[in-house]
């Protein structure tokens, strides 16, 4: 069993508070607000908490993908870690076996946080993903968090 794992940080210019209210609360109307353009839908299957199903319809104009469905694993407020499963079906079934994401957020400095993120994966045929392809998912992940913050900067206040 071969096992990868991305790992990145990323800093946003928005308080450790705001980010975490906005991208990783559950609230999904308030996620789905600033993510205008780059998502045309969320919808949860289940109360919102751990073993929820979100799925996230994508704008094409944005995305090669259509829909990204994850499971909630745990979500802890206080420490501002977040962990969920990517759902493998469809064509994703014959790439991973598992595809697993954990996200802190933590302050860093005056009004603004970093991000760090750690992706685990498990390939079907037990082989690592190409260097460029292991970016992609980072890239996927992080493209979220850029543009809550491209939100939350020109809106300061709506959330706050």
């Amino acid at each position: 069993m071969v096992v990868g794992k991305v790992t990145l940080e990323y800093k946003v210019a928005v308080s450790v508070e705001l980010l975490w209210k906005v991208a990783f609360s559950g609230d999904v109307s308030i996620f789905t607000k600033a993510c205008v353009g780059m998502i045309d839908a969320i919808e949860v299957d289940g109360d919102g908490g751990p073993g929820s199903v979100t799925t996230m319809k994508l704008n094409p104009a944005v995305s090669d993908a259509k829909v990204f469905k994850t499971r909630l694993l745990s979500r802890d407020a206080a420490a501002r870690v977040v962990k969920s499963e990517m759902v493998v079906e469809g064509e994703l079934a014959g790439k991973f076996k598992s595809q697993v994401s954990e996200v802190k957020v933590v302050p860093a400095g005056e009004g603004a946080c970093a991000v760090h993120m750690t992706v685990v994966y498990e390939r079907v045929d037990g082989t690592l993903l190409p260097p460029e392809e292991e970016a992609r998912i980072g890239q996927g992940y992080l493209g979220l968090i850029k543009k809550v913050e491209e939100y939350l900067v020109a809106h300061p206040s709506e959330f706050a």
